[in-house]
């Protein structure tokens, strides 16, 4: 069985255009003391790039992420490339 989100499907995300035209796979998730996520790929972006979106929206570009959905507050997870695995880094 796969892991889920506790978050509801609707809960708001950041993210960039890179990641929403598939152009670029998403590389960095951040899992905020807040509780808020953002999924971001490679690019360095510019405040104008970013996007908020629904975290089903985020699920249905790249299911892997859904590996990582347990990532704990202040936490992040990254890997090089989608062919790789996630590393979780502390935030702290």
């Amino acid at each position: 069985m796969s892991k889920k989100f506790k978050e509801n499907l609707n809960t708001a995300v950041f993210t960039s255009d890179y990641v929403l035209s598939g152009s670029s796979p998403i590389v960095y998730i951040a899992h905020h003391e807040d509780g808020s996520w953002e999924f971001w790929s490679k690019e360095t972006i510019s405040e104008s790039d970013v996007r908020v979106v629904s975290l089903q929206q985020i699920i249905a570009i790249d299911p892997s992420v859904l590996e990582v959905a347990d990532l704990p507050l202040q936490f992040a997870a990254v890997r090089d490339d989608i062919s790789r695995p996630w590393n979780l880094i502390s935030k702290n």
